[in-house]
């Protein structure tokens, strides 16, 4: 066990962790807080790799704040556990630090570069780039994984009778339950509503729809105050953004945010827009020079692995287009 948490503790910190060993990193430190054995090991475990790679950046400085890199956080170490010096880093306490405050927590361990936009109302905007997914966790211990090219605001704590963000892009949602006190997402003129619950949005800016898919709980979907759908597990719902269609339909489990796992789902979707999203995802330049083919409506999957340049050869083909390739920009004629 000790060498498994030594991998996953050299992975977090230098970044290279996939999806899945972060999960499993997540898992330790919270079997850690009531694991006084397990937090110990983590603890040396860590001071050992700070001693070989003093490059690692996160730290908890002579103030006890906690700092990823040069951004630092209000954190205070556990009671009755002496103050390490400077250089003397707990892993632990960066993902304790994500459960006890929200949105602190990204999945690269690195600062924002000005992502976060703090205004008079204690919003913070988070935002990621192409080819890139984040990690957050909201004041109420909602969790939320970014996808690429997308942004979430959200108010430092929720108060009152309901919690409510914004997202352009698109987001998987783990929301904690609260009795009476519900959760909204909106995105443009499109609401979701839930209690507590999984799904995924997908609401980038431009597209034509707004596609809500449940993988746990139930989902309330309106529009100016209109009920447009209710959905349920494995339910999916597109929603017209520049009209008033609306189809719902039902899905695969797997399916729903299907790329946290590596996969690309594409269902009956628009030709330009599912370019536009591996643009996206692989920061690619990708230009579409077929005007016949950008409306068509195309239903596909891709394993993300394996590249653009195999996603857009299975999209000519379903189309009867042609690709090519010139000084790193694809064509599409």
């Amino acid at each position: 066990m000790e060498d498994r948490i030594r991998l996953l503790l050299n992975k977090y910190v230098h970044d290279t962790a996939s999806r899945q060993e972060l999960e499993e990193f997540f898992a330790l430190i919270r079997d850690a807080e009531n694991d006084e054995h397990l937090r110990s090991m983590i603890r040396g475990l860590y001071d050992q790799i700070r001693e070989e790679d003093d490059s690692v950046p996160s730290y908890v400085d002579e103030d006890g704040n906690l700092v990823f890199g040069e951004s630092a956080l209000s954190f205070t170490l556990p009671p009755n556990k002496p103050r390490k010096n400077k250089w003397a880093v707990v892993a632990i306490a960066a993902c304790l630090l994500a459960v006890a405050i929200p949105g602190y927590f990204w999945m690269k361990n690195k600062p924002d570069n000005g992502s976060i936009a703090s205004n008079e109302h204690h919003q913070t905007k988070k935002t990621t780039d192409r080819s890139e997914y984040r990690y957050i966790l909201l004041p109420d211990s909602t969790q939320v994984w970014l996808n690429a090219s997308s942004t979430l605001e959200f108010p430092d704590q929720f108060k009152g009778p309901k919690r409510e963000v914004v997202l352009s892009g698109e987001a998987y949602f783990d929301v904690k339950h609260a009795e009476d006190i519900p959760f909204i997402i909106h995105t443009g003129e499109v609401a979701t509503t839930v209690l507590g619950t999984a799904f995924n949005i997908k609401a980038y800016p431009g597209f034509n729809d707004v596609i809500v898919s449940v993988s746990r709980g139930k989902v309330k979907v309106t529009r100016g105050g209109q009920l447009l759908a209710t959905l349920t597990k494995g339910q999916q719902v597109k929603v017209g953004n520049k009209t008033d269609e609306i189809t719902k339909k039902l899905i695969e489990e797997n399916d729903v945010a299907a790329w946290q796992k590596g996969k690309l789902v594409y269902d009956d979707e628009r030709f330009e827009e599912i370019v536009t999203n591996l643009k996206q995802i692989y920061n690619a330049d990708v230009r579409i020079e077929n005007a016949f083919v950008r409306n068509l409506k195309v239903s596909t999957s891709f394993s993300r692995e394996s590249g653009i340049e195999h996603a857009l050869e299975v999209l000519c083909k379903l189309t009867d287009s042609q690709l090519q390739e010139s000084g790193g920009i694809y064509y599409i004629r």
